[in-house]
């Protein structure tokens, strides 16, 4: 039985911390202006002036050569493996990957490729472990199509992969005619802290993806970009898996607003993580995992306290985070405030001492 989100539970007062995920971020006033000032039209028909503005802006912020407005991140990787691939082939990702934890099984639902769990620290993988998991070519085992990579890398603890490593897993993929693809939820947040550009950091790769619904703080939307033939073998899948909408102008108005507005500002995302996790380590049995971003990771096995049972101490106290890989996961974004930063601390060690 699939069970439905958890909810705080009854009484509990209403989340006024929410280090849940950055995907709880809510649209800012100026943001909802920009959506009703909107022009629109049917996107489906490539009517929307709104939709094709944002796709320009992205093929261009990513060296590439179209781009695809999409609903969701998941249906960006979906549909990417889908141009990319045929069932039976297989793709190379890392073992902690969105595609093979969180979404679904839709791999093998939809798209019928073989993933290939690769290992490395902090949810990235070296050149030379890639290496070690390059198939002989005969009839015996699947063909290698694709290698996906995620930036940053979530479950690794919202880690940047670095430029040089980027470089160096794609030069083994182009070695061996594979394409390549890169999970963008959180692009952006690893550009602000390398100071690289978009462009530059996708560079090598052949499709990429960029998630407004996180740091970003719009209500909807994704774009998947890569070469023109890419794209429109996208709008295919695109359209056979429902993607298509009508007046979408009105969610891609947020996504311009935030590329104007909402990208810089990641970097205090980025120092209110830090100082979360200063004041964390401050706590007797948590062992915090320094973060590179905006994502927070720590261990309270030490403590004797379950994840479940701090989870719930916390939402009686109006503060929301959330658990992966059996450890505590803090993420903070537009709506968590520096001020916030105190008093979710003093909420955590008070929950882990009850």
């Amino acid at each position: 039985m699939v069970h439905a989100p958890p909810r705080p539970p009854a009484g509990s007062p209403p989340v006024r911390i929410n280090l849940y995920s950055d995907t709880q971020t809510r649209p800012t006033p100026a943001m909802k202006e920009a959506m009703m000032r909107a022009e629109v039209g049917d996107e489906q028909h490539g009517d929307d002036p709104t939709v094709h503005a944002l796709c320009d802006r992205m093929a261009s912020l990513m060296g590439k050569e179209a781009a695809m407005f999409l609903p969701s991140g998941t249906m960006c990787n979906v549909i990417a493996i889908l141009a990319h691939c045929r069932k039976g082939e297989e793709v190379l990702a890392h073992e902690t990957s969105h595609i093979l934890h969180s979404e679904g099984g839709a791999h093998a639902a939809l798209t019928g490729v073989q993933i290939m769990p690769l290992r490395g620290p902090r949810g990235m993988f070296t050149a030379e472990a890639l290496r070690a998991a390059i198939r002989p070519r005969t009839r015996y085992a699947p063909p290698q199509r694709l290698l996906e990579v995620e930036q940053t890398a979530n479950i690794g603890g919202g880690a940047v992969w670095p430029r040089a490593q980027l470089e160096e897993v794609v030069a083994v993929a182009r070695e061996q005619g594979w394409a390549t693809h890169m999970d963008g939820a959180r692009l952006m947040n690893a550009c602000v802290a390398t100071g690289i550009a978009p462009a530059e950091m996708v560079a090598g790769f052949d499709s990429v993806w960029l998630d407004f619904t996180k740091g970003l703080g719009a209500p909807l939307g994704a774009v998947l970009c890569g070469s023109r033939e890419f794209i429109g073998e996208a709008w295919r899948w695109k359209q056979r898996l429902g993607g298509a909408m009508r007046q979408a102008g009105i969610c891609a108005a947020a996504c311009l607003y935030a590329l104007d507005h909402h990208v810089e500002r990641l970097a205090e995302d980025h120092a209110n993580a830090k100082a979360l996790a200063r004041g964390l380590a401050e706590i007797e049995g948590v062992a915090v995992e320094e973060p590179e971003t905006n994502l927070v990771f720590f261990d309270i096995a030490a403590t004797g306290v379950p994840v479940a049972t701090l989870q719930q101490r916390l939402l009686a106290r109006g503060v929301a985070v959330s658990a992966l890989g059996g450890r505590v996961r803090a993420c903070t974004h537009l709506d968590v405030t520096a001020a916030m930063i105190p008093e979710a601390v003093a909420a955590i060690r008070d929950a882990l001492a009850a």
